[in-house]
């Protein structure tokens, strides 16, 4: 595991600050921000994404395409895999030690010990960071929902984005796919085109009536843009662009949506056309961890026999097992073994139902050093139920020896939980 860090005993303090890790509103850090004297007004133009699946290899595509174009971009994303640091990007480079302490102990002091989250005074603590290095764009992505999300501070992005809606933090969104979407379509603001990635017919018509009652200009997946793939990569058709291009480098069909709604993002920018030479580099160097990320080197990767395969996916909830089941429908070649963590918040049934027809078997972790993680046996039991032959592991490493103990070769995918991808990137050095 990582070794502490100086920063680390900052951010346990501002852990405390608060009873609850979620109380959606929006007035603690509006108090904290015009303590520091209101930075969110001071960012490059921004570009903020909503939705359930797909946002952050949507936000990682577009830092990808603009920085292949040559601009400068901020990026803030949730959560963080390893190390807090990867949350707040600066220009193109990860926040530095110094400069993380520097503004986390800037925005403690200005705080004076009021009650807010941790999510909120750590967003305080990029926005400030942001206001203060120069670049081209800032690309926000938000933690949840978008209504009373903490990024939703920001008045007056250049684009608004929403990528899927689906199920998922019912206890703070709602229990419905129209009640999520209004409140993702909060992050929408009058005039500013909105984005809109492929959608069930609820959210649709949610997203689109707030749309229309606030002047917000839409751009609709298979409406006003599009994007398909065609022999040897994807077209974009969109309302200035006609583009062929190579597919994203993040493995998996749903990506081609994901690339659509960022590059749509980019049509709509107020700026000069980026080149498509410039789109292409991007849509082929885009970094994104623990999203259907093929491991190829690291310890536990020493650990498989020849013709074994090790990848890893960071999703939670029934869209994203669906999301999963159609990769692993063409994974044909060999067998497919599952080593799966879960938080007790998320629905593991929901989850696995739409594996169960791929998989040989499952073994179940109780995500370590995690105090919401679901216990394995919980996990075992669901999987049992949609048919899946599960067993019970005490960690990554020996649910990874147990499936290389079955016949061989196979494909191992460790999923469920962006907490269980940090552990698997943290021991996989």
């Amino acid at each position: 595991m990582t070794a502490p860090m100086a920063s680390d005993r900052v951010l346990a303090r501002l852990m405390q600050l608060h009873p609850k890790r979620i109380d959606l509103s929006l007035g603690r850090i509006e108090r904290l921000l015009t303590a520091l004297g209101n930075p969110q007004e001071k960012l490059p133009p921004v570009i903020h994404v909503a939705g359930t699946n797909g946002k952050g290899s949507t936000v990682a595509t577009l830092r990808a395409c603009l920085e292949a174009s040559g601009d400068r971009v901020h990026v803030y994303t949730s959560p963080h895999l390893v190390r807090f640091h990867e949350r707040i990007r600066l220009a193109g480079r990860l926040i530095d030690e110094d400069a993380l302490i520097a503004v986390l102990e800037e925005c403690e002091r200005a705080n004076a010990g009021a009650p807010i989250t941790f999510f909120e005074i750590t967003t305080a603590a990029a926005f400030l960071a942001f206001s203060r290095i120069p670049a081209d764009f800032t690309v926000l992505e938000v933690g949840m929902g978008g209504r009373l999300d903490t990024t939703n501070v920001v008045r007056r992005p250049v684009v608004t984005a929403i990528t899927p809606v689906s199920l998922d933090h019912q206890a703070f969104l709602g229990d419905t796919i129209a009640a999520i979407a209004g409140e993702k379509a909060g992050i929408l603001k009058p005039g500013v085109p909105a984005v809109i990635g492929p959608q069930e017919a609820d959210a649709a018509t949610v997203i689109a009536a707030r749309a229309t009652a606030i002047g917000a200009p839409l751009y609709r997946w298979r409406q006003e843009w599009r994007c398909d793939p065609v022999a040897g990569g994807m077209r974009y058709e969109g309302a200035r662009w006609r583009l062929d291009l190579p597919l994203p480098s993040l493995a998996g069909a749903h990506q081609i949506a994901n690339a659509g709604t960022a590059i749509a993002c980019l049509e709509q920018l107020p700026r000069l056309d980026l080149p498509p030479q410039a789109l292409a580099r991007g849509l082929s160097h885009i970094e994104w961890p623990a999203r259907l990320q093929h491991l190829t080197r690291g310890p536990l990767v020493a650990l498989l026999p020849p013709g074994w395969e090790l990848w890893l996916d960071g999703g939670h909830n029934p869209a994203a097992g669906a999301v999963l089941a159609k990769v692993a429908a063409g994974w044909r070649d060999r067998p497919l073994d599952l080593i799966v963590g879960m938080l007790n918040t998320k629905d593991a049934a929901g989850f696995l139902a739409p594996l169960a027809p791929h998989a040989r078997a499952l073994r179940a972790l109780t995500i370590p050093g995690e105090e919401n993680a679901l216990p394995a046996a919980a996990i075992a039991a669901a999987a049992r139920a949609s048919g899946i032959a599960a067993t019970e592991c005490a960690a990554v490493e020996a649910a990874l020896r147990a499936a290389i103990a079955t016949a061989g070769p196979a494909r191992v995918l460790i999923c469920g939980s962006l907490h269980l991808a940090g552990v698997v990137l943290a021991e996989n050095g």
